[in-house]
């Protein structure tokens, strides 16, 4: 009964951090529409870093301009794929930070995803100026940041053996034990 209650709880945890997420996501870019669109970009730092509105019809840094229908079964097969990896995942505290790592990795894709549907496009307004960086939004942070942070967990923290349960041949019941 305390393992199900437990499990109960991480969900819970979860869908709670994706709303919260989302809901930063979509507010930020409700503002960025709001005050930057057809509007001058607003200087942040001189130089560096500014606020630049941009209707992004493309991916990450503006790749394969509108192809949404691509975009949106992308959207799909990550929320499914992230959804997958929970329900192999050992429920242990070992593996917060690979839960936190997904759970922003949906927030993205749900952030961006949303807007390509309500919009047909992506609602960017990040700009590094000085290295020329893409502009980008919230949720591309979201997405971006743990993708790089899943990479560092997989090569340095967590022993092969520990993310045995990837495998789609292994049993549910092998699962790591806490």
């Amino acid at each position: 009964m305390k393992q199900k209650q437990s499990n109960i709880k991480g969900f819970v945890i979860i869908i709670a951090g994706i709303i919260a997420g989302i809901a930063l996501d979509q507010y930020t870019k409700w503002l960025a529409v709001k005050h930057l669109k057809d509007q001058d970009a607003y200087t942040i730092i001189e130089g560096v870093f500014s606020l630049q509105y941009l209707e992004n019809k493309g991916a990450a840094f503006g790749l394969m301009q509108n192809q949404k229908i691509l975009f949106v079964i992308g959207s799909i097969i990550i929320v499914l794929l992230v959804a997958f990896c929970f329900w192999k995942m050992p429920r242990i505290k070992r593996f917060i930070p690979l839960y936190t790592t997904g759970t922003c990795i949906l927030i993205g894709a749900f952030g961006n995803f949303i807007d390509r549907l309500r919009l047909g496009y992506v609602v960017d307004f990040f700009y590094f100026e000085l290295i020329n960086f893409p502009i980008f939004n919230v949720a591309d942070i979201f997405i971006t940041v743990p993708f790089v942070v899943l990479a560092l967990l997989i090569l340095f923290y967590y022993k092969e053996e520990e993310l045995s349960w990837l495998s789609l041949h292994q049993k549910t019941s092998d699962k790591i034990e806490e």
